[in-house]
């Protein structure tokens, strides 16, 4: 590629391949692909030239694929086949109590604290979106062992909350 040269047609294949591997899907996979191809044209400007283009490709197709999961997540459309149109409304005027919810959420941050340390810390890192691996890495304990400790600490505050609530089908509460 020449110093002046912006040629991203070279890393079609690779980033269709990259694509099909985030979506899973066929038809979403080229859509991905255009959409980057797209982007990164109209932004050819801000790419440097002798850096890596491949790379700064795939991040722009990874950057699109999380904002557009992202927006999905926030859509919740609902589909009524109901006859009834006063159904599709029936739940604007119903509000949750934040309160009732703040203190459920204390109580719960109360028997978390209540763990063991070595089931504690994981857990929370767990919580928090760490992964595994990164787990065991950062506390300097085997896979396994974090794995255990993790399960461990989910079945000892399920019991907790059981007794304390008085709930016999955590599971569905938890699942």
């Amino acid at each position: 590629m020449s110093k002046n040269q912006f040629s991203v047609l070279q890393y079609q294949q690779p980033l269709k391949s990259y694509a099909l591997t985030l979506t899973k899907d066929q038809e979403s996979a080229s859509d991905l692909l255009q959409e980057t191809m797209y982007r990164a044209f109209k932004n050819r400007d801000k790419f440097t030239m002798g850096t890596n283009l491949k790379g700064w490709l795939y991040t722009i197709m990874r950057n699109i694929f999380i904002n557009n999961y992202r927006s999905r997540k926030r859509r919740q459309v609902v589909f009524d086949s109901s006859d009834n149109q006063y159904l599709l409304d029936s739940n604007a005027g119903a509000s949750s109590n934040a309160a009732e919810g703040a203190v459920l959420h204390d109580e719960i941050k109360a028997l978390v604290s209540n763990l063991r340390e070595d089931y504690r810390v994981p857990f929370m890192m767990a919580y928090q979106g760490h992964k595994y691996d990164d787990i065991a890495q950062q506390l300097d304990v085997p896979l396994g062992t974090i794995k255990s400790r993790i399960f461990l600490a989910r079945k000892t505050l399920k019991a907790e909350i059981k007794k304390t609530y008085r709930i016999d089908h955590i599971e569905e509460l938890v699942a």
